[in-house]
């Protein structure tokens, strides 16, 4: 198909919980939606004072783009902390660390995009706080 598009009520929002003491983040998948051959992307969720896993990618680049709220990134090691309010944008390298925060009171949400496509290829860090 040359084309595929996919509107913001047909995302499918599934739970994706990281710690028991955070509220519950949700990510919905565009990759298959889309057709996407060539690298993946996703819509999270992050209800105020939810984190993400601390992981580095080991092969993929990814795009973060805060579509609503602010976003707290801790990048590299040392990690160094960013926050980036709606209409950010940050690349991140693969290998380097990184975890996304919603520090602040109203809901994130983000489109992350990734290339190459590949999955299961993180390798799990140990949360800085």
């Amino acid at each position: 198909m040359e084309f595929a598009v996919i509107r913001p009520d047909e995302f499918e929002f599934v739970p994706r919980p990281y710690r028991e003491q955070d509220p519950a983040r949700a990510m919905a998948a565009l990759s298959d939606p889309l057709g996407l051959t060539q690298s993946r992307a996703s819509v999270w969720r992050y209800p105020s004072g939810s984190r993400g896993r601390r992981h580095r990618e080991l092969v993929q680049e990814e795009v973060f783009v805060v579509l609503e709220g602010t976003a707290t990134m801790m990048l590299g090691d040392p990690a160094q902390r960013e926050q980036l309010p709606a209409g950010s944008l940050a690349r991140v390298a693969a290998g380097t660390p990184l975890q996304i925060r919603n520090e602040a009171d109203g809901q994130l949400t983000l489109l992350i995009w990734g290339a190459p496509p590949e999955r299961g290829r993180a390798e799990l860090l140990d949360d800085l706080e």
